[in-house]
């Protein structure tokens, strides 16, 4: 008879959360659905003024370029601006 409640107990446990899952899902997909209108919209207002050329048409070019630099070039760096902190470990030591 007690497994009978647990069995029942479970089966009521699972029914919410699945309805829950599905409930959630349903919510999503309509928010998501909100979401793509509005920025379709929003598109259609007008769109940011970099991205095309000045000829009208839109760029296909990143529009920040970051120049890489090697990786001992980069510790040469990380080091001067450690040794020059207000709060470095050697300073107080020579001081």
């Amino acid at each position: 008879m007690l497994h009978l409640v647990y069995i029942l107990a479970f089966t009521v446990i699972a029914f919410f959360a699945i309805s829950n899952l599905l409930r959630s899902l349903v919510s999503i997909s309509v928010e998501s659905q909100k979401k793509a209108w509005i920025s379709k919209k929003g598109s259609e207002r007008g769109t940011h003024p970099e991205l095309f050329d000045k000829e009208g048409k839109p760029i296909d070019e990143p529009l920040l370029v970051i120049r890489s630099v090697s990786l001992e070039e980069a510790r040469q760096k990380l080091d001067s601006l450690y040794e020059s902190s207000p709060g470095n470990p050697e300073d107080t030591q020579n001081s």
